[in-house]
């Protein structure tokens, strides 16, 4: 059934009040557009020329969120959409593609202007379409910038955990075989004849070995093998036999060729393999132990930041310690900086403050990675604390592109993001600034120039 133009345009509530020679002009002035399943009408990002109003068939109205489509709404017949980018004369902030075959009805920019200009009953639909439509798609993005902060957050913290808990698996896999080699050399020393002297010296040695091989001295390559070579050819001239196996654990417990030399004048040649293998599985035993103690202590301590992090089990209120916060966030994050982020710390002696500890830590969370995006993830970022008249001040600075002055002021805006589509969804400056002005009675600012960009945090310290 063909549906009239005219009769269409007054179930509309942004034309329902015009008289019937406006909406004939209406009619005369637009275009009919076709589009079949699937093809897109206009993309995020693109310029705004024309609204449309939907005469036949449903569109998807999409968004691209964290490098995924976010269905926004669909859209039927009667609807109005693309108004938004004319009236703001901004790009399109989100893509429309036809779910079936579609017909439409294009309006020109000129047109919806003299119909906002000459009609208070459209001004007023307009105004109620784009609240209705502000409000459903804020909450929709926050939602999903929350659960992509989540995401980026348990990637990071699984990459973290993934070193030590390997590091863990493979020292529990080898510690009981060095466990045995080394009780096999201890039992060998019972068919030698050692003296007390020699046995004490021997015991020494041993308890050397466990506090060197926790930090043994750090190597280059070559330098290694230069060294791993003078303890080979020692132990050869001690007699020791397999002085190749025995050398590099030797030389990792910071044996040189001196020292072997030194050994075997306490040691007579009879009993100097002995000692070598002693020493030399005590050192594998002792660094296989120091390595899933450090693994162990880092998995605790990630899970430590993450639940300092996250406030649980704790008062929505309570007080809250600013570098703490900081702090764990940066392990958090610690992911996106191992590729060459320099983080500076330069922090004041601040006070613990009344806050909303989980909440805040978002803020940080927004604000560190705005900055190692805007340093694309190499270079320096500053981070200094002070206290300034009964308010904390945390300043995060990036040595990035900066910020543009005619948008400088729209950066804290909902949806508006200086981002590539895909890359950015406007919503983390707005919800860090809903955090810090609204829930907290504080100011967030900004100060940014070619080179250099600074975001300014202020907390009440009694809140």
């Amino acid at each position: 059934m063909t549906i009239n133009p005219i009769d269409l345009l007054k179930g509309v509530p942004l034309f329902a009040g015009l008289p019937d020679d406006d909406l004939r002009a209406i009619c005369e002035g637009s275009e009919e557009v076709i589009l079949e399943p699937g093809e897109q009408l206009f993309a995020e990002g693109d310029v705004g020329d024309r609204a449309y109003v939907i005469v036949e068939g449903e569109v998807e109205v999409v968004k691209q969120s964290a490098d995924r489509d976010v269905l926004l709404a669909v859209r039927g017949s009667g609807d109005v959409i693309g108004e938004m980018a004319l009236i703001e004369n901004s790009p399109r902030s989100a893509a429309v593609r036809a779910k079936d075959r579609v017909k439409l009805m294009a309006i020109r920019k000129e047109q919806l202007e003299h119909l906002l200009a000459t009609s208070l009953s459209a001004t007023r639909a307009m105004f109620y379409t784009i609240l209705a439509r502000w409000r459903g798609t804020e909450a929709m993005l926050c939602q999903g910038e929350k659960m992509a902060q989540l995401g980026t957050l348990t990637a990071g913290v699984a990459h973290e955990l993934n070193n030590p808990a390997a590091a863990v698996r493979r020292g529990a896999d080898q510690i009981n075989n060095a466990i045995s080699r080394f009780a096999e050399a201890r039992g060998k020393l019972g068919n030698a004849d050692f003296t007390e002297d020699e046995l004490q010296a021997l015991e020494e040695e041993t308890t050397r070995t466990m506090s060197v091989a926790a930090r043994p001295p750090i190597l280059d390559p070559l330098e290694r093998s230069d060294r791993e070579g003078e303890v080979e050819s020692a132990l050869e001239d001690a007699n020791v036999e397999n002085a190749w196996e025995l050398a590099s654990p030797l030389a990792s417990l910071g044996y040189d060729a001196d020292a072997i030399s030194e050994l075997s004048e306490r040691f007579s040649d009879d009993k100097m393999t002995a000692v070598a293998n002693v020493l030399a599985t005590a050192y594998d035993v002792y660094n296989l132990l120091a390595e899933i103690g450090q693994g162990a202590g880092r998995i605790s301590e990630i899970v430590k930041a993450l639940k300092s992090y996250s406030y649980l089990d704790q008062a929505p209120v309570q007080e809250v310690d600013i570098h703490e916060g900081i702090d764990d966030t940066l392990l958090i994050l610690r992911s996106k900086l191992k590729d060459g982020v320099i983080v500076h710390r330069d922090y004041g002696d601040l006070p613990r403050i009344q806050a909303h500890g989980s909440e805040l830590n978002q803020v940080w969370t927004n604000l560190l990675d705005n900055a190692i995006d805007a340093i694309s993830g190499e270079g320096d970022l500053y981070i200094r604390t002070s206290t300034d008249d009964g308010f904390v001040v945390v300043d995060i600075e990036d040595h990035g592109a900066g910020i543009p002055g005619d948008i400088q002021g729209r950066v804290f805006d909902a949806f508006f993001t200086t981002k590539p589509p895909g890359k950015g969804t406007g919503m983390g400056l707005d919800i860090a600034y809903n955090i810090v002005v609204y829930k907290h009675h504080g100011a967030i600012s900004l100060t940014s120039e070619p080179g250099m960009t600074v975001f300014t945090v202020r907390l009440p310290v009694d809140g």
